[in-house]
């Protein structure tokens, strides 16, 4: 156990982020090609990746458009890779959205749609309904990511605002055969959730969309507001018939990540716990909770955890959930000795930030303290970034091309 707790705290993210890369986990699910057309749609921060993948493992004709986000983009020779705002919603996510609309609608009886959805298509794949503007859904959106609602919440808006998501692009396909291959950064690996399910069938209604913005205080646009209280045209919900062939294959997850996380911490000689894949709730709440535990902990011992972390933002500052929970983290710790941590979105990107994550060391109180820090002010302020910032101890990996949600590792070293 001589490995120097930062390497080895990386080697795990690392170890995560590679269980997670369509070059890897995708052409084994890939569908037997059709007697006529494939056509490619998709959207997603690992859009750009996953068609590559599909080109390098596919057999006969391919042709199709995928949206990723800004610097996502790889090179491809078939499939079209176009670029739009994340979390926001910009006027690229929604010519993209409707041109893959169209796509769909075109489709045959012999051809097959293959659906490409990863984490971060419910804000690129973006078609407002009749009667929404982008300007609207911008505005609830923004809303949403401000008031700590959990990702399920903020998609059953988004899907009731859409013309695209909530299993309306599946039924566009019809009467074509649709396979969607899904990388999942939800927790329950929810089809319905990963991207706002525009394959599958939605169990979410106007009424909880309704619902969720009441929750919340959220009481504008009022055009958003007319058209949930409306409720003119449903989602397609289970048993529709346009949906009823279309297959879901999910070819990554938050749990076979740590599980590759879990691997390399054994190969490196430690014992490690898995606290789950799912966890959701108040960034600080569950780093107090995730403190407590490792205090507990025999020395030897790495704490894996995955989910969405979500933050209440009352602040100023700058930081997304990971770096909000390590910057708790650190306060719930107080230095307490052999304890090494990270927290890191695995998409690269800590909410609109430049950074994947941070990283917490016994050191980082009395640091930021000799260099006049004070970490409660920051955390009160929402801005775990500039703290992070101002010891070095940001994580930055650069857009990774994929993404399975958080990602946790709690080195317990005493």
């Amino acid at each position: 156990m001589s490995e120097d707790p930062r390497l080895l705290l990386r080697r795990l993210l690392d170890s995560a982020l590679a269980s997670a890369q369509p070059a890897q986990c995708l052409p084994p699910h890939l569908p037997e090609p059709p007697a006529s057309r494939t056509v490619v749609v998709g959207a997603g921060k690992a859009a750009a990746t996953m068609a590559r993948a599909v080109e390098e493992h596919w057999e006969g004709p391919l042709e199709g458009l995928v949206v990723t986000r800004y610097g996502h983009r790889v090179p491809t020779a078939r499939v079209e890779v176009v670029e739009a705002a994340h979390p926001v919603p910009d006027a690229g996510g929604r010519e993209a959205a409707a041109r893959i609309l169209s796509l769909a609608k075109g489709l045959s009886a012999d051809d097959l749609a293959l659906c490409l959805i990863s984490g971060g298509g419910s804000a690129l794949l973006t078609l407002p309904a009749e009667g929404i503007e982008l300007a609207d859904k911008q505005a609830v959106t923004g809303a949403l990511l401000r008031s700590g609602a959990a990702i399920g919440e903020i998609n059953c808006v988004r899907k009731h605002l859409s013309a695209i998501k909530g299993g309306r692009l599946g039924a566009a396909c019809h009467p074509a055969r649709v396979v969607s291959l899904l990388i999942s950064d939800v927790p329950g690996d929810e089809p319905a959730v990963i991207g706002s399910g525009p394959t599958v069938p939605d169990p979410t209604t106007f009424a909880d969309a309704l619902a969720v913005l009441q929750t919340y205080g959220i009481a504008e646009p009022d055009a958003v507001i007319r058209h949930l209280e409306r409720g003119a045209e449903e989602t397609p919900k289970q048993g529709d018939p346009r949906l009823a062939e279309a297959e879901t294959r999910i070819v990554a997850t938050p749990a076979m990540a740590l599980a590759a996380a879990a691997e390399a911490a054994r190969e490196a000689g430690y014992e490690p716990v898995v606290l789950g894949d799912a966890l959701e709730g108040e960034a600080r709440a569950l780093a107090r909770e995730h403190a407590r535990l490792a205090r507990d902990a025999a020395p030897g011992t790495v704490l894996l955890s995955g989910g969405e972390a979500t933050v209440t933002v009352t602040g100023e500052g700058r930081g997304g959930p990971n770096a909000e929970y390590a910057l708790a983290l650190a306060l719930a710790l107080d230095g307490a000795p052999g304890i090494f941590a990270t927290a890191c979105d695995t998409d690269g990107i800590d909410g609109t930030e430049d950074n994947a994550g941070a990283l917490v060391k016994p050191d980082t109180l009395a640091r930021a303290g000799e260099a006049g820090e004070d970490a409660a002010a920051r955390l009160a302020a929402n801005d775990a970034y500039g703290f992070f910032a101002g010891l070095g101890d940001l994580v930055m990996t650069g857009p990774t091309l994929t993404n399975v949600n958080d990602f946790r590792a709690i080195l317990v070293r005493r």
